[in-house]
């Protein structure tokens, strides 16, 4: 074989694997690599939260919505409940008193007029007595008085002693009515007969209001004081708030205005509330002006002398804006977030904007919808578990 023919062949092979490479060859589709996928697994993992089921259950999870309302001006107010004293009583004894027996005690619901506890007082024993005997000084006044007017109508007794008879009559209906009044001091009615039972040193107390018992001062045996309450009793459907508001603030305050309220004991609960009674006065030492709340209290979750803040609008409606309970909103990687469960114990970690503190709720400037379901009672929790779950993913 001459070397022109070893050119020719080694040229002919080398066109034919150019062709056949050109005409084989195909570029493979678009495919994300592993490294991509992996790390777009891992964001949706750090934005979600996974509990199991049995501890769900522990975490005792509450949700709200995402509240939208007027974002006008606002004031935030402390104060103090306290009773409805339009329907309450304290019940005490009108004379130092023993207790013989106790019919109530403190939480009882009582009707008015009902009776509270009985007693013995040997004052009472002692006015019966007195009563029955000006009672018996009055019939023979009187009698004595018609004996004179008859003799004086015969010429038989001159008019002095029928005036003096009219005296004697007089002074003891008067003495009658003292004693009358001294019983009725007691909340007994005067004996009707002079029998044994006509001075008994017994009697009872009764509740003047319909209510519950509050606080039941009184024991068995126990001797009783004029000056302390044996009972407090009191309706408490209704009670009063009582907030202390700044000069400037209490002039913009009207009776009627709508409040908002909240109690550090039962977060993430608002109730609602009515001004009814604005100050008309300014305390010297705090130059502050009492401001009275309503606050229906149907359900009977609210104690007088629980803490409160009242949020009272005092300018215009302005425009709506999202809000949150103050529990619900989490510091998590830094950023402000919520939690939105998803189902089947998941829950998406959302970032927000936060805006203004309002009193035991948070501002949402960006993040959510009005409306959308967030944690509020566990989100502190959860913040820990996402916490821990991310510390485990650095450390792979």
């Amino acid at each position: 074989m001459t070397v022109r023919t070893l050119w020719l062949a080694a040229a002919c092979a080398f066109v034919m694997a150019c062709g056949g490479g050109t005409e084989n060859t195909a570029t493979p589709p678009a495919t994300k690599s592993p490294a991509a996928a992996a790390e777009a697994h891992t964001e949706a993992d750090a934005n979600t939260v996974r509990i199991e089921e049995g501890m769900l259950r522990d975490l005792r999870i509450t949700v709200d919505e995402v509240e939208s309302r007027q974002g006008g001006e606002q004031i935030t107010l402390l104060g103090e409940l306290e009773v409805d004293q339009r329907a309450y009583a304290e019940v005490g004894v009108p004379v130092q008193a023993r207790v013989t027996r106790l019919l109530v005690n403190a939480g009882q619901t009582v009707r008015r007029g009902q009776t509270l506890a009985e007693l013995t007082s040997p004052e009472l024993g002692q006015a019966r007595a007195e009563y029955l005997s000006a009672e018996a000084r009055v019939k023979l006044a009187d009698a004595a008085l018609e004996r004179k007017r008859g003799l004086a109508a015969e010429k038989i007794v001159p008019l002095r002693e029928v005036q003096e008879a009219e005296s004697q009559a007089a002074e003891a209906r008067a003495a009658l009515r003292t004693a009358r009044a001294a019983i009725g001091a007691f909340g007994v009615e005067p004996p009707s007969s002079d029998t044994p039972e006509a001075t008994a040193s017994s009697f009872v107390l009764r509740s003047p209001v319909s209510g519950s018992v509050i606080e039941r001062r009184a024991v068995v045996g126990q001797m009783l004081d004029p000056s302390t309450p044996a009972f407090r009793v009191g309706n408490l459907s209704t009670l009063w708030l009582t907030v202390h508001a700044f000069e400037r603030d209490a002039v913009r305050i009207q009776n009627g205005t709508a409040a908002r309220i909240v109690f550090p004991a039962l977060p993430g609960q608002d109730f609602a509330g009515k001004v009814t009674v604005a100050g008309q006065h300014v305390e010297s030492e705090s130059r502050t002006v009492p401001i009275r709340i309503d606050v229906e209290n149907m359900s009977g979750v609210l104690r007088p002398g629980m803490s409160a803040t009242a949020v009272l609008p005092v300018g215009g409606t302005g425009a709506p804006i999202l809000t949150v309970p103050v529990a619900a909103v989490q510091r998590v990687r830094n950023e402000w977030c919520v939690f939105l469960p998803k189902g089947e114990g998941a829950f998406e970690i959302r970032r927000i904007g936060r805006g203004r503190d309002l009193a035991g709720e948070v501002e949402v400037l960006s993040g959510l919808r009005g409306g959308e379901q967030i944690v509020v009672d566990g989100a502190f929790l959860l913040k820990a578990q996402a916490e821990k779950g991310q510390a485990g993913h650095d450390e792979h």
